[in-house]
């Protein structure tokens, strides 16, 4: 699958190209589904937690005697049936995230990847450089027409365009390595620098 370049101020580049075990699959939505609920439940803080009847504040003395009264029998107040009593089986912290194959784990970032060449939302760029002035890199995201962009970088992204890109909203900056198929699809465009295309070659292969 052959692309073109483009620089940052537009102007034509060359041409790379893309191997279709990377770019060029037949996107499934059931294993990219599978991957994103991955990452989204591995990112879930689980810090939720309510009191159980052991941890409430009221006191432990019998409300009223056992026998003779009419009613239930009843301990505390502590009990969940009584307002501000003890939550029943409620959540405890914990971690929401479960086992994802590494080999499945590849195939989905294989098929963003792919799903993003067959909507025609790929761009490679030559490198993504700047001398870390934000207005600079504005202009330019403008003129190219990105409104929500990720930006995929080689081993190591550089440091002015990072500096640069950091207060441009709707524009993501990611090394190779942080690249994941959840950044990917949230973007309407996938920008990949030549030396971001080797590195996750090297990576995915």
């Amino acid at each position: 699958m052959k692309l073109d370049v483009i620089k940052l101020d537009g102007g034509k580049a060359g041409s790379v190209d893309l191997s279709d075990d990377l770019f060029g699959l037949e996107p499934r939505a059931d294993i990219l589904h599978r991957v994103v609920r991955w990452q989204r439940n591995k990112a879930q803080a689980g810090t939720h937690k309510v009191k159980t009847r052991s941890e409430t504040s009221y006191s432990t003395k019998k409300i009223y005697r056992q026998k003779g009264t009419g009613g239930a029998r009843h301990g505390d107040r502590n009990a969940p049936i009584f307002r501000k009593g003890g939550i029943y089986k409620g959540p405890t912290p914990r971690s929401h995230g479960h086992d994802l194959p590494k080999k499945f784990r590849k195939l989905g970032l294989r098929h963003a990847l792919s799903a993003k060449a067959k909507a025609g939302e790929l761009v490679v760029i030559d490198a993504a450089e700047s001398d870390g002035k934000t207005a600079a890199l504005a202009k330019q995201v403008k003129n190219l027409g990105w409104k929500r962009a990720l930006i995929i970088d080689g081993a190591q992204v550089n440091e002015g365009f990072a500096r640069a890109a950091r207060n441009i909203e709707g524009l993501d900056v990611l090394p190779s390595m942080g690249a994941n198929v959840y950044d990917i699809l949230k973007r309407d465009t996938l920008v990949i620098t030549k030396a971001g295309v080797e590195a996750l070659e090297a990576r995915l292969k």
